[in-house]
Parts: structure tokens; sequence; C-alpha cells
């Protein structure tokens, strides 16, 4: 078994769509107006940690709000 990376041209790719939950129901974000969409981006996200335990590097939330 090889370890070549997976290289996809753009026209290969399935788009993505992503659903949130707004007000009791959940909308593509795709549907959003302008003023949505840009709340929808300043969204805080995290995770929550059971007692006792410490947070992974690998999260992908954290790596989200290092970036912001």
């Amino acid at each position: 078994m090889t370890n070549d990376p997976i290289a996809l041209q753009d026209e290969e790719r399935t788009r993505c769509e992503v659903w949130t939950r707004v007000m009791g129901y959940h909308r593509p974000v795709s549907a959003f107006n302008a003023g949505k969409r840009a709340e929808h981006a300043d969204r805080a996200y995290f995770s929550e940690q059971p007692v006792g335990t410490t947070q992974s590097s690998n999260d992908p939330c954290e790596t989200r709000r290092a970036a912001a």
C-alpha cells in the first residue's frame, strides 16, 4: 500500500452543503441572507471537556479559535 496523497481536480469534487440550527430548526447556510452569513461566520466554536480531562491539540475547534 502506498502513502501517496489523493489529488482531486476541482471538477471531481462533490459540493458539501453546510446546515446549521437557527431559531429552533435546521437550514442550509447557502440559503442565508448576507447578514445571517456574516453572523454565522462570526460564531464562536467550542467543545466541552469532561472534568479532569485536557483538551487535545488535534481539536479542529481550537484551530479555528487560534486562527481568528
